[in-house]
């Protein structure tokens, strides 16, 4: 993708493959485990319970996309609904360590992905595997290397096509009493399934990011977002089935950190376990490389709209480096202190944060963006929903947890407060989209914020 401001050089299937690509990043790889953990034969519909949230954000995004094309996305958005106050700034820092939650998961789902594939592989070959993919990422966006960004329409492709195989030879095996209401966890737990997963479904808002390179985008924009959300709440859905239809609950928690290659074993043998196994590591690896470039993106253009230090904004080696280092180093961090079932709950009360203002910037902006008000409405009611009922499970089963989520919110306050109070550093808000000479933040000419 090309970031010539003169150039429309994406049209309706690179914009798919942009949405469908950042929610098929590798979250379905780690989450699976847990949504079967609580929802048990209603995990298909734990999934589709986060798609309809993701669905009805979905129109916001469309709508504020057209109106402010930008390669700031979220940012952009917020920026211009809610100006540059203290609780905007804080929401753009959420932004950036939600991001930095996502390629924790990642992470730790290619650690345990690869943990399994070597005989006797246990906690040491996991965080072993988990820090070295985070460092080689680093390397190759800290040397502007294309080689994964360039590829990241085929892996996207290969991904998509090994679950479609999974589901197609799985099917014929699926035990139908599985998924029958009475297999079922009870209506709180399966709603909890729902939204504890919901992080599976962050990436569609990346095609917010290719608005100003769209071709025809008043027409082209809504089919892509829409096109990429409804395809893929329908292949996590048939991977559910196919998952809980095949193998027994209690296996699938048993193997929950690598539950999609488990679940290919009755059907496919070890060959299928193995080729899971490796789409997994692929496709995390991949969503590892892309969303560190996205993060470290986003963070610049947090700097260059002052709300993070300017100091992001230096160089090395004539690249603007610091973000990427930082960010890498606090997901270093994240994915090896914190176990799967705390990241994925960060993640996604995280994103239903944000997503929930995304819907509030809608609505407050209306009137620009032409939308009808009902529907940013139900989309911020819907994620102030799914926050209450992630935010009651994880306070009745782990009440630590919600210590963590309230860290990440005061942590982003504070960062925004003090930093403010300190420099007194004057806030910028961009509408433009950002030229080809506008400095990336490590590889300059490639694609903005994504994943493989």
């Amino acid at each position: 993708m090309s970031d010539d401001s003169g150039s429309r050089s994406i049209g309706y299937w690179g914009a798919v493959a942009i949405g469908v690509g950042g929610m098929v990043g590798g979250g379905i790889f780690a989450v699976l485990g847990l949504a079967v953990q609580l929802a048990h034969g209603g995990t298909p519909e734990a999934f589709v319970l986060a798609g309809v949230v993701a669905l009805l954000t979905t129109y916001s995004y469309v709508r504020l996309s057209l109106t402010l094309p930008s390669q700031g996305g979220t940012v952009t958005f917020l920026n211009h609904a809610f100006g540059t106050g203290l609780t905007t700034g804080a929401l753009n820092v959420l932004l950036w360590l939600s991001y930095v939650v996502m390629l924790s998961l990642y992470a730790f789902a290619f650690g345990s992905y690869a943990a399994a594939l070597i005989p006797g592989g246990g906690a040491f070959e996991k965080h072993l595997a988990i820090s070295a993919v985070i460092v080689l990422a680093t390397g190759l966006n800290s040397i502007g290397s294309k080689l994964l960004g360039e590829a990241e329409t085929s892996i996207v492709a290969v991904k998509v096509a090994i679950l479609l195989f999974f589901v197609a030879v799985g099917l014929f095996g699926v035990d139908p009493s599985r998924l029958a209401p009475a297999a079922w966890s009870g209506p709180t737990q399966l709603f909890a399934g729902g939204m504890i997963i919901f992080l599976a479904y962050e990436g569609f808002e990346l095609i917010a990011n290719t608005a100003g390179d769209l071709g025809d985008p008043q027409r082209t924009l809504p089919r892509a977002y829409y096109s990429a959300v409804l395809f893929v709440i329908v292949l996590y859905v048939l991977v559910a089935g196919v998952s809980v239809g095949n193998l027994p609950v209690p296996q699938i928690v048993n193997a929950k950190d690598y539950a999609l290659a488990e679940a290919a074993r009755p059907f496919l043998g070890q060959a299928g376990f193995t080729l899971i196994a490796i789409a997994a590591l692929l496709s995390t690896a991949s969503a590892i490389n892309a969303t560190l470039y996205g993060a470290a993106r986003l963070s610049y253009v947090i700097v260059k709209d002052g709300e993070l230090p300017a100091v992001l904004e230096h160089r090395i080696w004539s690249k603007p480096l610091e973000g990427l280092f930082l960010t890498a180093a606090v997901t270093l961090l994240v994915a090896n202190l914190f176990d799967l079932s705390s990241i994925s709950t960060m993640g996604s009360a995280g994103f239903l944060l944000i997503f929930g203002a995304v819907n509030a910037a809608n609505l407050r902006l209306a009137g620009q963006t032409d939308s009808n008000r009902w529907v940013p409405a139900l989309g911020l009611l819907a994620c102030a929903v799914a926050l209450a009922a992630l935010l009651w499970h994880t306070w009745t089963t782990s009440p630590a947890r919600i210590f963590v989520l309230a860290a990440m919110v005061v942590l982003s306050v504070a960062i925004e407060g003090a930093y403010r109070t300190i420099t007194g550093r004057e806030i910028r808000v961009r509408h433009r989209r950002a030229h080809a000479t506008d400095p990336g933040p490590a590889n300059p000419g490639e694609s903005g914020p994504g994943k493989a």
